[in-house]
């Protein structure tokens, strides 16, 4: 039950820790109270409730890591919007009486390792260049750790933070993980829109409705993303990386074309949405803490869950809009 508020404009999520430390129950049981604001670098039980919560209700904080952080912020406010109520990156009354009425399911859960889990090809190492991934066979996770992180749309510390002093590399061990929404969903996806000020992705029905709201990297100053509307021309799982050295990526030195082969760490990720002008599209990434926080080569950068879904929702068609917030005005 949520306790008593304080009347306040915009009121800050605050929870103190429990002696045990970080544990499933804090975490389940979290409620919403009025204080001071949590510390933005700071592991807090209730944000990762919130965290879960918004990814349920398909309003992605980007990687569940437990802090109240710009991706977190921006995903609140989206829902906020949907549900009708003030927009505020904070968490208020309303907003959070709203995200709990969402799911009354426990937030984290027991998970066993399975056999799959573990079995890999596993890399030794990610190379930093692309240049070195295009022999490589698979370019897959380089630990289980890794992979288990992105099955459950969770940071690698934060997994490791629930699970102290464990590999995730046993099939069978029993360990904490985010009760996520389920990889087999697909969204009513009738026109998405870019934000490219903002860098976040928005998911309309045909009824208007917002039904999804992810974060994103949206381009760069040397290769910006078009504007106005395209089109979807293709969505493929698992996608090779072909690169053209007539983009001239930075950091790329190769001045022939070459190809690199699915898998998780791809420079695209598990999904790759083409769009109606060559060379752009929106697509996964090997990194999912970058996610609206680094530049891309032009394209819409998504983790690689929110991309696995967008992907299968969309069809051959699907209006994709480019928008771009003008700057605050001011006095002069």
């Amino acid at each position: 039950m949520i306790r008593r508020l304080l009347a306040a404009p915009v009121l800050w999520v605050w929870l103190i820790l429990p002696a045990a430390g970080l544990d499933a129950a804090s975490i389940n049981n979290a409620e919403f109270e009025t204080a001071k604001p949590p510390a933005e670098r700071k592991v807090n039980p209730l944000v990762i409730k919130v965290q879960v919560l918004l990814d349920r209700a398909r309003f992605s904080p980007g990687e569940i890591d437990g802090k109240l952080g710009e991706n977190a912020q921006k995903a609140l406010k989206a829902f906020a919007e949907a549900k009708g109520l003030k927009p505020a990156p904070a968490l208020t009354p309303e907003v959070w009486k709203a995200l709990a009425g969402t799911s009354s399911d426990a937030v984290v859960i027991e998970y066993k390792i399975s056999s799959d889990d573990i079995k890999g090809p596993f890399l030794e190492k990610l190379p930093a260049r692309m240049e070195a991934m295009r022999d490589l066979k698979t370019v897959g996770y380089v630990s289980p750790r890794e992979g288990l992180a992105e099955k459950f749309h969770m940071s690698e510390g934060l997994l490791e933070a629930l699970n102290p002093g464990k590999k995730f590399d046993k099939a069978g061990e029993a360990v904490l993980v985010a009760a996520v929404a389920g990889n087999d969903a697909k969204l009513k996806a009738e026109r998405i829109e870019v934000d490219k000020s903002r860098q976040t992705v928005k998911v309309f029905a045909s009824s208007g409705e917002l039904v999804a709201f992810f974060p994103a990297t949206v381009g760069s100053k040397e290769k910006p993303t078009p504007s106005g509307t395209l089109k979807v021309v293709s969505a493929d799982a698992n996608p090779n990386y072909r690169y053209n050295p007539d983009y001239k990526f930075k950091g790329v030195r190769s001045k022939e074309a070459f190809t690199i082969k699915p898998g998780p760490n791809n420079p695209v990720g598990i999904y790759w949405i083409g769009l109606s002008a060559e060379g752009y599209g929106i697509h996964g990434t090997s990194n999912p803490s970058t996610v609206s926080k680094s530049e891309s080569n032009g394209c819409v950068r998504l983790t690689n869950w929110d991309a696995g879904l967008l992907g299968k929702s969309v069809k051959k068609g699907t209006a994709v809009v480019f928008v771009e917030q003008p700057p605050a005005s001011g006095k002069s």
